[in-house]
């Protein structure tokens, strides 16, 4: 009964770690905060996040490419591509990350990024930053 019961508890601190960091499958939502745009898995490389669209919900762009992008990506397929990277864990905030970049693919412009989990690492707060000026989209956790 007692290693069933510590068990459980490592399981649950396990859980509940896993929560607070954006390593994981997200939906993304437009900035409109209802259309539903993507899945993107954020994973963890030796303490700095990357993240590659894995789905893309609107039909007609399956096949659509970064024509726009500037740097190896363009005219890529954006499914499948990497638009998260180099994101470490924030030294002045240890419940975000920071220090990487994000990609538009829609305009091929890259902003500096920041990730924090919220509600309890049920959404991630997703903010890009170009200069003094910033958009924030809240992701919805899949798993």
């Amino acid at each position: 009964m007692k290693t069933l019961i510590a068990a459980f508890a490592l399981a649950s601190a396990a859980t509940a770690w896993a929560q607070n960091t954006p390593v994981g499958l997200w939906k993304t939502i437009d900035d409109d905060g209802k259309t539903e745009k993507s899945l993107v898995r954020i994973t963890d490389g030796g303490g700095t996040l990357t993240g590659k669209i894995e789905k893309i919900f609107d039909a007609a762009k399956q096949d659509s490419k970064c024509d726009k992008c500037s740097d190896e990506r363009k005219d890529k397929l954006v499914l499948g591509m990497i638009i998260l990277r180099n994101l470490k864990l924030d030294a002045d905030d240890n419940e975000a990350w920071s220090g990487g970049e994000i990609l538009d693919p829609n305009n091929g412009k890259t902003y500096k990024a920041r990730l924090k989990p919220i509600e309890g690492g049920k959404q991630l707060q997703m903010r890009g930053y170009m200069g003094p000026f910033f958009r924030t989209q809240v992701w919805l956790r899949v798993e």
